[in-house]
């Protein structure tokens, strides 16, 4: 035997000899199963996973019912953070970023409760929006028109608007009317004319004091995960230490649907943190109508969208 002949049959692969007997035969397919389901669960959690649109906030880019690959290891994946349909926390660990999010970006992202809580109500809940400011930016919006630091910002090719005040297509609600809901609290902006507001950035620090508390506390509270702010006679306490400023932990986005007008997001219920950014949507996988039952599959199946099938998001 030549020694090339002795060097492949070193390096040759060992095939596995098939099973003959039911019982090896059953334990071949359960082996081949479970690794099966180790690698699906391996992509799924740090590579691609799909997630369902449940919601208009996006229409026309996303519609209710697509179902939408997203890119999870652009942004630097992770490792589960909750155990499987519970809301137990684990240890976690998070992979290295290729890029950080970015103005126009669509982003996946766990929601982070509504404007005055701390945490939401229920966990692992996954939004999509379009990011609009980066960590730093101002944002302010103008009649309907969004601005970052000063600049009209992109408009999407599939922006959509539904309505203004009082009934009036297309009329913004006018500077000055202030909307209860509208973050942060005791503002007076409403969703077509908001701001300008600060996008907080890691190591950016701000002054504090009682007349604008309001403005910042949930942000300080969330980065604690505990409430600490007070306010005590003519001053501001945060975790029972009297301050003058703030400096932040954390890097944020400011989040809006392209359906501006039936999309509840930074605007109401604030800032996203870049720990709960999960991936970049950016493919429709398919589409159809998620009204239909199961019930009526040939219904349900007639209602898939052709042109949308592997549609690419932008």
């Amino acid at each position: 035997m030549s020694f090339l002949e002795k060097l492949k049959k070193l390096f040759r692969k060992k095939e596995r000899p098939k099973p003959t007997t039911l019982s090896g035969k059953i334990a071949e397919f359960f082996r081949q199963l479970a690794f099966a389901g180790i690698a699906a669960l391996f992509i799924i959690t740090f590579i691609i996973q799909n997630t369902r649109i449940p919601t208009g906030s996006m229409e026309d880019t996303i519609l209710v019912g697509d179902f939408v690959l997203v890119n999870k290891f652009i942004y630097g994946s992770s490792s589960p953070q909750y155990i499987w349909f519970t809301e137990i926390k684990l240890p976690y660990f998070t992979l290295p970023a290729l890029r950080e999010p970015q103005q126009k970006d669509i982003v996946v992202f766990e929601y982070p409760g509504d404007r005055d809580q701390l945490e939401p109500t229920q966990k692992n809940v996954n939004y999509v929006k379009r990011c609009i400011g980066t960590p730093g930016d101002t944002v302010e919006i103008k009649d309907k028109v969004v601005f970052v630091n000063g600049k009209e910002f992109w408009r999407p090719p599939y922006i959509k608007y539904y309505r203004g005040q009082y009934g009036n297509y297309l009329k913004p609600i006018p500077k000055g009317f202030a909307e209860p809901r509208i973050f942060p609290k005791g503002m007076p902006w409403n969703e077509d004319n908001y701001g300008p507001l600060v996008v907080p950035k890691k190591g950016m620090t701000i002054p504090l004091n009682i007349y604008n508390v309001e403005q910042w506390r949930t942000t300080i509270d969330r980065e604690y995960g505990k409430r600490v702010v007070e306010i005590k006679g003519n001053s501001v306490v945060i975790d029972n230490v009297p301050v003058s400023s703030y400096t932040f932990k954390k890097d944020y986005y400011f989040m809006m649907g392209d359906n501006r007008d039936d999309s509840l997001d930074s605007r109401f219920w604030g800032f996203v943190t870049r720990d709960a950014v999960v991936g970049e949507a950016f493919i429709t996988l398919f589409s159809w109508d998620r009204d239909i039952p199961f019930s009526q599959p040939i219904k349900l199946l007639g209602s898939i969208r052709p042109d949308r099938i592997l549609k690419l998001l932008h």
